[in-house]
């Protein structure tokens, strides 16, 4: 019962598209049928340069285990990837490997649809807490059981355009570092440095306009240096503290309202403008990297946000993590197979860090293969202070959530919310999450 109201409320009886071509993985799993056609059956998410690094992996792992195939799935991103993930798993033909952010591993452990990672090979092989950044294994664990096992940190981050930052006298002695900031004081100043510099029409930019999830990452950064988790109790209740939350939209709008940062503004034109240098910092995720290489003439650097509410810095993120979907009918063969092609893409995570992510294997991460990225290594130590999306049903990357509570944010951020009516607003577009059934029970 408790699979069937999770498939249901995920949209999982809506199956357009999914099982247009009765051979693919999706539409054999349904019926039962799906054949075994690779030693490894991998379903990700991944387009794009993500998705040319997770070829080349694939490719290592094939190539070191010139016996085992491996067959890669890839699926629509957010919730149509997560849909047909629970449905294949819920009939009982479920990938031997898939992809998850580590934000929407909660729903999926409490469904009963993942194994256990002690329950597999990869102890053995290895893959233990000792050798994870600590908030990524802390993340995969669910009421003490770790159901994951974290591939990379991606976080949201501080770009800046370091030839105006030179012109404004804020590099540090290195030549292309930035000085030390603390306090949302230290952080307006050099935001307002960057537009005075000169060339510059904005001290900052974002995506806002079109982009709610943006928006919500750039509060939840804020407002986490201050307070917890704006619902609890899986997201049954809301939390949010209004002294909290007053201080964080203030922030803000002193950054919007006095014209450091646009108001209003897509990701095409944050990208525009700081392409182009009109703008001396650009607040966007890590994942943008391989973009801003590609344009002529940027110089820029990418560091973590500093402590900007709050004594302690925070750095809003969320995790790839790799997951061993619950199989009855497998067997451990296809196990094992599936624990070693899990520490190949381990091994070989120094690729997947060329798309700008933080590997969570820390023999990735202290490698030199690594260390001689740049700017990869400058902003690592945003891994060690990630904030995740609070513990729900309805939380975590691409969801729902994202959009309706960003797009309160977007309010705010355009002043169409008062720091005082922030609290008001942003309980009542929580109030359609928390008063609605869970599909599972979540501790």
């Amino acid at each position: 019962m408790a699979r069937r109201r999770f498939l249901a409320l995920s949209g999982g009886l809506a199956l357009t598209g999914g099982l247009a071509a009765c051979s693919s993985p999706l539409a054999s799993g349904l019926t039962g049928s799906q054949p075994n056609t690779a030693d490894v059956i991998f379903w990700n998410l991944f387009t794009g340069g993500d998705g040319a690094n997770m070829v080349l992996m694939e490719k290592a792992f094939r190539k070191a285990n010139p016996g085992t195939t491996v067959e890669a799935t890839i699926l629509g991103w957010g919730n149509p990837y997560y849909t047909k993930l629970a449905l294949a798993t819920a009939s009982g033909t479920p990938p031997d490997v898939g992809i998850t952010h580590l934000s929407r591993l909660p729903l999926l452990a409490a469904s009963g649809l993942l194994e256990p990672i002690e329950r597999t090979p990869l102890g053995e092989l290895g893959v233990t807490q000792d050798k994870f950044t600590p908030a990524a294994w802390k993340k995969a664990t669910v009421d003490g059981t770790v159901y994951a096992v974290p591939l990379d940190t991606h976080p949201f981050v501080l770009y800046y355009n370091v030839d105006i930052a030179r012109k404004a006298g804020l590099l540090d002695s290195a030549g292309d570092g930035l000085v030390p900031l603390k306090g949302k004081e230290d952080f307006a100043d050099v935001v307002k440095a960057m537009k005075d510099a000169g060339g510059a029409q904005f001290g900052a930019v974002m995506s806002i306009t079109a982009d709610p999830s943006t928006a919500w990452r750039f509060f939840s950064m804020i407002y986490s240096g201050l307070a917890g988790p704006i619902v609890t109790d899986s997201g049954t209740k809301i939390a949010i503290d209004d002294e909290a939350m007053q201080e964080t939209v203030a922030f803000m709008q002193s950054l919007t309202g006095p014209n450091l940062m646009p108001k209003n503004l897509t990701g095409a034109g944050a990208n525009a403008l700081f392409s182009t240098g009109k703008s001396g910092f650009l607040f966007d995720g890590e994942w943008q990297i391989p973009t801003y290489r590609a344009v002529k003439n940027l110089k820029f650097n990418v560091v973590p946000f500093p402590a900007l509410l709050g004594s302690k810095p925070v750095a809003y993120a969320d995790s790839h993590a790799l997951i061993l979907p619950r199989n009855d009918r497998g067997d451990d063969t296809r196990t094992r197979n599936a624990s070693k092609f899990v520490k190949s893409l381990l091994d070989s995570s120094a690729v997947w860090a060329e798309g700008g992510h933080i590997p969570a294997w820390l023999p990735t991460q202290h490698s030199k293969a690594f260390l001689d990225q740049s700017p990869q290594r400058n902003y690592v130590e945003a891994a060690f202070n990630a904030q995740y999306d609070p513990v729900a049903w309805y939380t975590g990357a691409g969801s729902d959530f994202q959009g309706v509570i960003g797009g309160t944010v977007i309010e705010a951020l355009t002043g169409r919310i008062t720091p005082k009516g922030m609290a008001g607003a942003m309980r009542s577009a929580l109030k359609r999450y928390t008063t609605s059934r869970p599909p599972v029970t979540m501790k």
